[in-house]
């Protein structure tokens, strides 16, 4: 991106990943552009590419310059791209079993019991059962206050994908007191258990919308509670205008707080091929739909359709090369669907 670009309007915070795949044919895609902060950026740019987007993550520097450029060529700016002085392992090795994706933990189970080679590029490599967050650290990889870039600040709206507890409970204010309007927030697996029940509460302030997934929040309200609308009340409950709980195949919940009003989005039917990234694609779906309209029932639509297109490819930017109208006609047939409740 040139430097004397305009400024973006929106943000995505999150983090960029070199993705790593093993499809249920027992084969490899290896080494792509991924992470939340991707998909997200590809549901949101189905409906807004002017002024871009802009994105920030840290890498290292052995992260691909080449990819960064692609990146931007998609009308993302880059700015908030940092590049630490060193290598940062981001690989991410996941595997798809039919319309599910799941991180690939037991490496060496797995492609045993499938009579498979071990990639060399995943020689090293260490999966891990996904880790609890901390209460006190930041992982080297998350956002600081000062790697915000000046052109950033006069953003006013801004998505928080997945990310560590720490980083979600500190930077939305950060943005609130630059004088960020819009704020939603994707919750992160790694919180949402039952040892931070009492702590969850406290990212919910001032947010515009959470948009966690249903698996997440039975994990989160486990021997608590088990009816999505009375969890729904709850949250809103904290300070939080909105909420959204994803419900994958079985669509969306809306919740308005000041209001109590609530509505059942169904999925649009899209055909299954690969849904890495289609929680994140929805989430930036949903941004730009919010950012247009201001209406909570039109934001989550955008993000239904936005979540199928990307359903039904490779790639974060799969979606983005869908036929001219499509994103349109997908809108007008899931608008006569809205249930309220």
């Amino acid at each position: 991106m040139v430097p004397d670009q305009p400024s973006p309007r929106d943000l995505l915070v999150g983090d960029l990943r070199r993705e790593f795949t093993l499809t249920s044919a027992d084969e490899w895609i290896l080494d792509t552009p991924g992470g939340s902060l991707l998909y997200a950026a590809g549901g949101y740019l189905c409906w807004e590419s002017d002024p871009a987007l802009g994105i920030l993550a840290r890498v290292g520097e052995d992260y691909p310059q080449s990819w960064l450029e692609k990146i931007a060529s998609h009308d993302i700016d880059t700015r908030g791209v940092v590049v630490l002085p060193r290598s940062v392992d981001l690989r991410s090795c996941t595997i798809l079993e039919g319309d599910q994706v799941q991180p690939l933990i037991n490496m060496t189970s797995c492609i045993s019991r499938r009579q498979i080679a071990l990639p060399a590029a995943l020689i090293g490599y260490d999966p891990q059962k996904p880790r609890k967050s901390s209460r006190q650290k930041l992982p080297e990889t998350a956002i600081r206050e000062s790697d915000l870039p000046p052109a950033y600040q006069v953003a006013t709206g801004a998505h928080f994908c997945p990310l560590d507890y720490l980083s979600h409970q500190l930077l939305p204010a950060v943005l609130r007191n630059k004088g960020f309007t819009t704020l939603t927030l994707d919750p992160c697996s790694s919180y949402m258990v039952p040892d931070f029940f009492g702590d969850f509460p406290s990212l919910l302030p001032g947010l515009t919308a959470v948009l966690p997934s249903e698996e997440d929040l039975r994990s989160l309200y486990k021997g608590k509670a088990v009816d999505l609308w009375e969890i729904a009340e709850d949250l809103g409950n904290f300070g939080c205008e909105l909420v959204v709980i994803k419900r994958g195949a079985a669509g969306q919940y809306l919740y308005e707080s000041a209001s109590g009003r609530k509505w059942e989005i169904p999925a649009y039917p899209a055909r299954v091929i690969n849904p890495q990234g289609v929680g994140d694609a929805f989430c930036g779906g949903f941004l730009t739909g919010f950012r247009n309209s201001y209406d909570p029932l039109e934001a989550v639509l955008q993000g239904n359709v936005s979540a199928s297109l990307a359903i039904e490819g490779q790639g974060p930017f799969f979606s983005l090369g869908a036929l001219p109208g499509l994103a349109q006609a997908r809108l007008e047939v899931v608008r006569t669907e809205v249930r309220e409740v």
